[in-house]
């Protein structure tokens, strides 16, 4: 069995990935200064002949550690997912099916946009609900390719 260790999830260790979204950094106050706006915090992408969907993903919780053999990806489209409850979820990338994948661990307030293309596990979330706010492409074409590995990667506490 592969082991890999649990990363914490950082914008610069996530960035070949996508993006981490979370209100940290600048801001501009709105709502009569009671609300702070975190702008623009991913590059969404919908592909040609695709337009925007925000669905509502409840996902079974998993445990670590967390056995693996599946990751997927989306050539059409980015894919983001909003955690609608503060648990911490498990994300696994991989630059490609031929390369180590990566697990990352959210801190329960952060949500991810993962890139076109981008090599992916399953959502995993580690607490209940398992409740994600998803938003990616709708669209005519096919948007998903999975690859199983030959051995099973554990991703370890």
């Amino acid at each position: 069995m592969n082991r890999l260790p649990l990363e914490p999830l950082t914008a610069e260790a996530f960035a070949p990935f996508g993006d981490v979204l979370e209100s940290t950094g600048d801001f501009r106050l709105i709502n009569a200064g009671l609300c702070q706006r975190h702008h623009d915090r991913a590059a969404l992408d919908f592909g040609p002949g695709g337009r925007a969907g925000i669905s509502v993903f409840k996902a079974q919780t998993r445990a670590l550690p967390y056995d693996f053999d599946l990751i997927e990806r989306h050539p059409e489209g980015s894919q983001a997912f909003l955690p609608l409850s503060e648990h911490p979820f498990l994300v696994i990338v991989a630059p490609s099916p031929a390369a180590t994948p990566r697990a990352f661990l959210t801190n329960g307030a952060q949500g991810i946009n993962l890139h076109r293309g981008t090599w992916h596990g399953v959502l995993t979330p580690l607490d209940g609900p398992g409740l994600f706010a998803v938003v990616d492409r709708i669209g005519p074409t096919p948007n998903l390719e999975e690859f199983r590995f030959p051995a099973p990667f554990t991703v370890q506490p």
